[in-house]
């Protein structure tokens, strides 16, 4: 694992650069005229934490998680996300890309030099339109498959007020991505363990959460007796029984438009059914804030129990009901939720199943966003997208947006949809998507926060899996003033994984 010093001057081009950076392994080297074969990269899991001065003397805890995946020795770039946990200005998140360099200095001590570049904000924090660039330099010791040690970076928002440098701990695990380029053509899987990003299964998640009686939100005000939200879930088992993962909600109802979570979770679960019923617990850690919900610092932490129907050999109705908690803010709530659940990878037997994916990610451009005070008003966006397809012509997807330009900072998107793409000869390519979700912040006039955004687009293939991709549509708020006619510009990985059926 060996990770990048970018150029710190970003336009929108640049984020386009940057994002197409992200969006898988190994882009520059697997791609060749040949037939694709089966190729391996190395990838690091990064979580980190540092303390970021505000104007005022005020001091904010922001941790870091991002997934780096080595392009060519030395160099790697991935996803990430960054936001506040301590202080007073939970529900600042901001998502984008990052890169890195690596240098060897002497047996297991290593020095990383980076950019990441990502859009958001929140908390009322000073962002401006949203632009957040972090420059750091990591000194790492490994352990073996595990990394640690300590950081300096400057947080930077260009058109906001803040410019903070300052020490940090960083700490890393080794993982491995493996897929086939393109993934087009299926071809046999000869090795053992997973393959791509390596989750066994992700939950498409509707819930509420129910606020006591005369809970006061950040603005003074009640809160509603009922906030939904909306989101996504991805799980990996360690044992049989026991799992971890990740996972990222937005308001969707209940007048808290804005307000978003990014939690790591731990559970367990039983079969009391074998392949039929199964019953099982979690606990989750993250952030999260915003949408007027007192929060605090952003520290959020849930404990839940849980029920799952299996329908059929992939597909389960999961159950679920717990209690969330700001432990440095007055939110403190019961939730229950519904999920569909989508087991990608079962835990034993051969990875025979052969299943096409994709990671892209851009910029896109929203005509005359409503706002909730003034005129309405263009904003830019970074986009991150995952498809999966179901079938040669047919896939699912899941998309997170944010806010870098536009005097919207702390706008951001999570949306789940489906979608259908063909090719129109060798390289030229064409598809369109239907997209429902939560979306809420910077001001932009979105209601409760429940969205739909159509579109279609257009791509050429650069490689056997590097494509990019011109699209238009429409985004509308359910019952916001938000109806804005929306263009984007993508870079998207097509990559092929084997699963266990």
């Amino acid at each position: 694992m060996k990770p990048c010093l970018a150029n710190a001057r970003c336009t929108p081009l640049g984020l386009i650069i940057a994002a197409g950076l992200a969006l898988a392994p190994a882009c520059v080297r697997a791609d060749t005229d040949s037939a694709p074969t089966w190729m391996r990269a190395n990838a690091d899991l990064r979580l980190g934490y540092e303390t970021v001065k505000l104007p005022g003397d005020e001091h904010m805890g922001l941790v870091g998680t991002s997934y780096l995946a080595e392009l060519t020795p030395g160099l790697c770039v991935g996803p990430a996300v960054y936001g506040a946990i301590s202080g007073k200005r939970g529900g600042l998140f901001t998502v984008g890309a990052e890169a890195a360099l690596c240098t060897v200095l002497v047996g297991p001590l290593s020095l990383e030099a980076g950019l990441y570049v990502g859009g958001g904000g929140g908390g009322s924090a000073p962002v401006g339109g949203g632009l957040m660039l972090r420059p750091h330099a990591d000194l790492l010791w490994d352990f073996g498959g595990y990394r640690a040690g300590v950081s300096v970076s400057n947080v930077r928002f260009p058109s906001g007020q803040i410019n903070s440098t300052q020490f940090g701990l960083v700490f890393g695990m080794n993982t491995e991505f493996t897929y086939l380029p393109s993934g087009r053509t299926p071809e046999p899987f000869g090795g053992s363990g997973r393959t791509g990003v390596g989750f066994d299964r992700i939950l498409a998640v509707a819930g509420a959460y129910r606020p006591g009686t005369g809970t006061l939100g950040v603005s003074g005000a009640p809160l509603s007796s009922q906030i939904g939200y909306v989101g996504t879930r991805a799980d990996r088992f360690y044992t049989p029984n026991f799992y971890g993962g990740l996972e990222a909600s937005g308001a969707a109802s209940g007048g808290a438009a804005g307000y978003a979570e990014f939690l790591g979770t731990l559970g367990a679960e039983w079969a009391l059914v074998p392949d039929r019923f199964t019953l099982g617990g979690r606990v989750a850690l993250g952030m999260g804030g915003g949408g007027n919900i007192p929060v605090g610092g952003g520290l959020l932490g849930k404990a839940a129990l849980d029920a799952a129907l299996r329908l059929s050999r992939n597909v389960s109705l999961n159950l679920e009901g717990g209690w969330a908690k700001a432990p440095q803010g007055s939110f403190s709530a019961p939730f229950a939720s519904l999920a569909l659940r989508w087991d990608l990878d079962h835990p034993q037997g051969q990875p025979t199943q052969f299943t096409r994916e994709e990671f892209a990610g851009g910029i896109e451009a929203y005509h005359l966003a409503a706002r909730k005070s003034g005129p309405p008003q263009s904003l830019q966006n970074v986009t991150f997208k995952f498809n999966r397809f179901v079938s040669p012509l047919f896939y699912v997807t899941g998309q997170v947006h944010s806010a870098y330009a536009g005097g919207a900072g702390a706008y951001s998107v999570g949306l789940v949809g489906a979608g259908a793409q063909t090719h129109l000869g060798e390289r030229l390519l064409v598809g369109a998507e239907l997209l429902a979700g939560a979306a809420g912040g910077g001001g932009v006039d979105t209601s409760g926060g429940a969205i739909v955004q159509p579109m279609a687009y257009v791509g050429y293939d650069l490689t056997h899996s590097l494509s990019l991709r011109l699209g238009a549509g429409k985004v509308k708020a359910k019952s916001g003033g938000l109806d804005s006619t929306v263009v984007d510009l993508t870079l998207a990985f097509a990559f092929g994984v084997a699963s266990r059926p």
